[in-house]
């Protein structure tokens, strides 16, 4: 168990958390929600004790060990991949270095031998004879494989690194899981593989994750942050969502039976307070009045973004082949002699563990990059606006948001694009901010505006939903459904694919391609994604017997 007691933490004279008392018991998953800003990840240091509160105090069971998702990706770039994750378990992973150095003595005593014994006797009470094997089951189901295990971590990239840090904080059953955006960088395997993880998992986990799917598979209950609040509640992600809204709803309802009350006891008295007849009823009418309180609904800090893309040209018939494209990446073979043609329906998803594959076809697409062999034609009626993973070059000016954005314009009126700044959520001041110094967030949010100010027809997004908040998502999503036009993206968000797309595609580890006229779901459950899927079943099933 984990407890936040009257927990207040001020910034400066800012209030982010103003007497917060919840607990978090055993058995349940909690899903930590809240606007940008609300203070999300700050709550989690908090409750980690990397963070010190201005008030209240943290308070854990004694005894209980709390494991954390670190996010400092070069930490550990001197260790290997399985020490690393060994680590996790701080105390075992003491033992078994000091075991190695007593046993590496030459002169070993009588007092190194007692001390080994101890050792080997708290060391087999922590099952450390199955560390490796555990950390390796582990690594597995998150797609580092046995090839990579004893490498250094510096020879990992950038993903591999994260999927490492979140091994080490599953490693050895930790008694409190807390976890920052677990699923960022992972691929769609990686997350299924967590997702059953966590369901499994006995103790407490407390989790930070803009994925909404994620959030309704793994969640028991939903902690929202809003106004330096925390509400509880019990159910996942959408039953939290239609809860909040069906209480203000009812609120809202009946604030306006009690102003209707208001108003026709108002009526009453004005009417009849000078009269001496009635003077009795007025008086009674009056206290009445006097007794009706409206609730208070406070507006929610969340500001959903409008997204709209509109096309300025209807889509042809003919509008992307693609024949026989291979491309070698520092001696790897991405992409092996892929085809495909994209109609004019069309809103496909790219998927796969590949991340490079992936991002390699989209600039080929968009001209970025040649392919090495191979071919690709877009249609006469088609114009395209391009999504990047990477925007560093993007941003990399001292431009103000405006200027930017004018400069992508077709119309270079200051008040035509600060319309769009507008839907995105910049407002007021915020045009004069400089790009160089904007927030991971915010410069998604220029993209989409960029990307809605030029009216293309086909949309080429490479993990979108990356430093998006929820409600941003959500608006995405949501104007990517109403598109009339061509999709092709990458995403890690399941709710978004499985709503967004009507095609699938797979670029496999070997360059090739699988192409399926499916729902993403439906992919899921075919044959070839099934069989993908067996590492953690067959550790389930060899653990249960």
């Amino acid at each position: 168990m984990i407890q936040a007691s009257n927990v207040t933490l001020r910034i400066g004279k800012k209030a982010l958390f103003e007497d917060v008392n919840i607990k978090f018991t055993e058995g349940n998953c909690y899903g930590l929600i809240g606007a940008n800003g609300a203070g999300k990840s700050t709550f989690l240091k908090i409750l980690s004790g990397a963070l010190e509160t201005t008030n209240g105090e943290v308070i854990i069971t004694p005894g209980q060990r709390l494991s954390v998702l670190e996010q400092d990706h070069f930490k550990y770039d001197s260790y290997n991949v399985m020490d690393v994750v060994i680590m996790g378990n701080a105390r075992l992973f003491e033992i078994m270095k000091e075991k190695d150095a007593i046993y590496a003595k030459e002169d070993f005593t009588d007092e190194d031998g007692i001390r080994a014994s101890e050792l080997e006797a708290e060391f087999a009470e922590m099952d450390g004879w199955d560390a490796d094997t555990n950390a390796a089951m582990l690594l597995n189901g998150l797609g580092i494989g046995p090839e990579l295990h004893y490498c250094a971590m510096s020879d990992l990239d950038g993903n591999q690194k994260v999927k490492v840090l979140l091994a080490k904080a599953l490693f050895g059953n930790p008694d409190i899981l807390l976890l920052d955006e677990p699923t960022n960088h992972l691929d769609l395997d990686a997350i299924a593989w967590l997702e059953e993880f966590l369901i499994d998992f006995e103790n407490t986990v407390i989790v930070v994750s803009h994925d909404r799917y994620f959030l309704n598979k793994v969640c028991t209950h939903i902690a929202d942050i809003d106004y330096g609040k925390i509400q509880l509640y019990a159910g996942n992600y959408d039953f939290w969502y239609e809860s909040s809204q069906l209480l203000i709803k009812q609120m809202k309802e009946a604030n306006k039976k009690k102003e209707e009350k208001i108003k026709e006891l108002q009526e009453f008295i004005s009417r009849f307070s000078a009269n001496a007849s009635k003077s009795k009823q007025a008086t009674s009418r009056k206290r009445a009045l006097e007794k009706i309180e409206l609730d208070e609904i406070k507006p929610s800090s969340r500001k959903y973004p409008y997204i709209d893309f509109r096309p300025e040209r209807e889509i042809g018939n003919e509008v992307l082949f693609v024949e026989n494209v291979s491309k070698t990446i520092n001696g790897e073979k991405v992409l092996d002699s892929i085809s495909f043609n994209v109609g004019h329906d069309d809103k496909i998803a790219f998927v796969g563990s590949n991340e490079l594959a992936k991002t390699t076809l989209f600039k080929i697409l968009v001209g970025e990059l040649e392919p090495d062999e191979g071919s690709i034609k877009w249609g006469v009626t088609t114009s395209q606006a391009y999504f990047p993973k990477d925007n560093t070059e993007e941003f990399d000016n001292d431009l103000t948001i405006v200027d930017w954005l004018t400069g992508y314009s077709p119309v270079k009126d200051v008040t035509y694009v600060r319309g769009f700044l507008g839907r995105m959520l910049f407002a007021g001041e915020d045009g004069v901010k400089k790009v160089r110094v904007l927030s991971g967030g915010e410069k998604v949010r220029c993209l989409l505006s960029k990307m809605m100010i030029s009216g293309a027809n086909c949309l080429i997004l490479d993990e979108p939903t990356n430093h998006l908040d929820m409600e941003s998502i959500t608006a995405l999503n949501n104007g990517l459904i109403k598109f009339k036009g061509v999709e092709l993206f990458s995403c890690h968000d399941h709710q978004f694919v499985q709503t967004t797309a009507n095609r699938i595609m797979e670029i496999l580890p070997d360059g090739s391609l699988v192409d399926k006229i499916t729902t993403y779901d439906e992919y899921l459950a075919s044959d070839e994604m099934a069989r993908k899927r067996t590492v953690y079943t067959a550790k389930k099933e060899e653990d249960e017997n």
